[in-house]
């Protein structure tokens, strides 16, 4: 039998970041935990990344996982928020690397796809496939389901991304 691998999957955002960890044993899936950072709205831009961090961390410590991905964005606002977005998904790419995770990035219609059948699917359409996915997935909120489908589209690609040396 091969060694299950935790995966934990990361929707970045400083106002609320989802998490979510599975394990992975071939192409048998198993929900760990998930849920939502959610730094302080106020305050300076660098305690608000710090919290992130220490947030991310502290998951990290907890739950011990093997590999890490991270969704990659795509911002239709303005450039202030594409600028803020872009500094909370630096500290949510580089925490696991610190810790010498590999790192994989996906694109959010590669996640769809991947989970759902379609690179456009909606946000309730992603939370239905999860639980669908992992039964036992409890989970409040998109940003928790999202990132749990980001773990999960993870687990199907690894392998490749792996031999094309995308991930480490």
């Amino acid at each position: 039998m091969t060694k299950p691998v935790r995966i934990i999957g990361i929707d970045p955002g400083l106002r609320r970041c989802g998490w979510g960890i599975i394990e992975a044993v071939d192409n048998r899936l198993r929900f760990v935990a998930c849920g939502t950072l959610t730094p302080p709205a106020d305050g300076a831009l660098s305690v608000r990344l710090a919290a992130l961090a220490a947030g991310l961390s502290e998951l990290l410590d907890l739950h011990g996982p093997d590999e890490a991905a991270v969704e990659e964005t795509f911002v239709n606002a303005g450039v202030r928020s594409a600028l803020t977005l872009g500094q909370a998904r630096g500290v949510v790419l580089v925490m696991p690397a610190l810790r010498g995770l590999p790192v994989a990035e996906y694109a959010a219609n590669l996640v769809k796809k991947s989970v759902v059948g379609t690179g456009h699917a909606s946000k309730e359409q992603i939370g239905v496939m999860v639980r669908t996915l992992l039964p036992s997935a409890s989970f409040k909120g998109a940003d928790a389901a999202d990132a749990l489908a980001i773990a999960i589209c993870h687990a199907h690609h690894r392998v490749s991304a792996r031999r094309m040396g995308v991930l480490a």
